[in-house]
């Protein structure tokens, strides 16, 4: 009986792991800036004043892609200055981890990968203004994140359940973590925007 069991839960895990990567990548998704808490989307064309942001962001990859987060100030034109990045994966560039990863939890690493900051590889964009006051609560509860993400596993806690707990602790819906990362921030932005 526990032989069977254990069969049923690998069966359910890889399920989940295959439907996250059911579906296809569209073309780059406009960029979409909002005030902070639920003041309608609009286009990233309009010039916002200098303030404090978090984008969630998702880009391409060779595999299904990534989710993560931006953070920082922004000048007058809405361009950042010295953003921060947090997202999590397995903690190697080796694919061997990721594969494993898919079945098993794997060491992650919490901060910048690669393209992360390239406009080229960006997928999906949805960046919320804040007070100095939010923005500070929300880097504070980043960096606890950070400090307490020590694994990648791709069905139960991936790079887009780390972006929910940081949507969820600003008060954001989140959608399910085993959509495709673009599918994931597009959704986030429109439970939450419009």
């Amino acid at each position: 009986m526990p032989l069977l069991r254990g069969r049923l839960m690998l069966m359910a895990v890889l399920a989940f792991a295959i439907a996250g990567c059911q579906s296809e990548d569209q073309k780059p998704q406009p960029r979409f800036v909002s005030s902070s808490s639920s003041a309608p989307a609009v286009t990233a064309g309009a010039v916002r004043e200098s303030g404090y942001f978090i984008e969630f962001r998702s880009r391409y990859a060779l595999s299904y892609g990534h989710t993560y987060v931006v953070f920082g100030r922004t000048n007058s034109s809405g361009g950042m200055i010295n953003p921060e990045v947090a997202g999590l994966a397995p903690a190697t560039p080796s694919a061997t981890p990721y594969v494993i990863g898919h079945f098993l939890p794997v060491p992650a690493e919490t901060g910048a990968s690669d393209g992360d900051l390239e406009e080229e590889y960006r997928s999906a964009s949805w960046r919320v203004m804040l007070t100095e006051a939010e923005y500070n609560k929300t880097v504070a509860f980043i960096r606890q994140l950070k400090a307490k993400s020590k694994f990648w596993q791709a069905s139960v806690y991936n790079c887009n359940a780390f972006v929910a707990d940081i949507a969820r602790s600003m008060g954001y819906k989140t959608p399910g973590i085993w959509l495709r990362p673009q599918e994931f921030v597009t959704k986030l932005r429109q439970m939450n925007a419009g």
